[in-house]
């Protein structure tokens, strides 16, 4: 092939807009790899010239310090992948407990701000205007503050409710002692939310074809409550609790949520809720006001405008930006190291100083940050497939 055949050749592949965008991402994955295996040999080179240990066989030996918050069994004499078990646990409640109470808070105050009460939505810009232009670790300092400073010491701890204390040690409160009547109960509370999901997809169908409303939050209700409740009674409807009782300093029994675990939650949900307030706004603001007029002229309530014509239209403006909001707030979540919460970070921390690898540590943040991310990412696309506006 003579070298004008050629370069027509290469011309023509290139005029190629998907033959040239391929070429191109080929090109760019290899440069990638490449940079990634210098940078990993030149790591590796220079932990070995400072006769740094490297790997991660760190992880099966004795970690020798202490978690404050564990939702499993730890101790001392544990390994540190148990360790980062335990920060990994802890980080994954405040994330998922967070976005939820951040997604129902920011729906609740964006639908505040379009509200006709004028002392409603003033309350529920101010709060989004102020919340907002605070930064969240500035936050994060007030609430442990607030709560470490002016809440009464432990023996004169706030006793609102029966076995319910609030102190400077947190917020104590009694849970059901374990009977094994708990786990079918759980059991059977999976499958009804399974048995719910195909109530709600036939209630959807049949107001498509007939046009008839079906009380789907009452009904949903009792497909939840009635099963558990019948399975408690049935189970010898256990009602024993482990009741938190004051000893020395501290309480024993019940479930005791630390002051830095309180201060955290409260300070992402409060700041992550003031911008999910604003993306709701601008996802109602963005349905036609004709489409409410509609909606109002057929006898529709209020209530019942915004729950089937407007919030199903907005929720393809609300659910991207609102995906990037839940991404933000389990990534906040690592400033938990500044007041104490034993989160990942903070426990990848004192695994670095126990062990000076520092490379590991980091790289498993990374991982796993990453991975909390695209999951997140995933979950929501999907949601956002099925829940999106198909045109007829």
């Amino acid at each position: 092939m003579s070298n004008g055949e050629l370069g027509t050749g290469f011309s023509s592949l290139w005029r190629d807009i998907r033959k040239r965008n391929l070429m191109l991402q080929v090109l760019v994955l290899l440069a990638l790899v490449v940079f990634g295996y210098v940078a990993i040999k030149q790591a590796a080179t220079s932990l070995q010239d400072k006769n740094i240990a490297s790997g991660f066989s760190f992880l099966f030996s004795e970690a020798a310090f202490e978690i404050g918050e564990s939702l499993i069994e730890y101790s001392a004499e544990s390994k540190f992948y148990e360790a980062f078990t335990v920060g990994l646990l802890n980080t994954l409640m405040v994330a998922l407990i967070g976005n939820l109470l951040a997604v129902i808070w920011g729906l609740l105050v964006g639908i505040s701000r379009l509200s006709p009460n004028w002392l409603l939505s003033s309350l529920a810009r101010v709060y989004v205007d102020v919340l907002r232009n605070i930064p969240l670790l500035l936050q994060l300092f007030f609430w442990y503050a607030l709560i470490t400073e002016f809440f009464p010491a432990v023996r004169q701890a706030s006793n609102p409710l029966p076995h319910v204390y609030i102190s400077q040690r947190g917020f104590v409160f009694p849970v059901p002692e374990y009977s094994p009547v708990h786990l079918f109960m759980l059991a059977v509370f999976v499958l009804s939310v399974i048995a719910l999901f195909f109530v709600h997809r036939w209630q959807k169908k049949r107001q498509q074809e007939t046009g008839k409303l079906f009380p789907i939050f009452r009904i949903g209700l009792a497909v939840l409550a009635v099963p558990m409740l019948l399975t408690w009674l049935i189970g010898g409807a256990p009602t024993a609790l482990d009741v938190p009782m004051l000893g020395g300093f501290n309480f024993s029994g019940g479930v005791n949520l630390s002051p830095e675990f309180v201060a955290l939650l409260l300070g992402l949900v409060l700041y992550t809720g003031a911008f999910n307030a604003e993306i709701v706004r601008a996802g109602i603001e963005a349905v036609k006001k004709g489409q409410k007029e509609a909606a109002t002229s057929l006898g529709l309530s209020r209530m019942q405008v915004l729950r089937l014509v407007v919030l199903p239209q907005a929720m393809r403006v609300i659910v991207p930006p609102m995906t990037s909001q839940m991404l933000n707030l389990t990534k906040n979540s690592s400033l938990a190291v500044a007041i104490g919460y034993p989160d990942l970070v903070n426990v990848a921390n004192t695994s670095m100083n126990q062990t000076g690898q520092a490379v590991e540590c980091i790289a498993l943040i990374l991982v796993i940050y990453l991975s909390f991310s695209l999951l997140t990412s995933a979950f929501m696309n999907w949601y956002n497939h099925a829940t999106r506006l198909v045109g007829r």
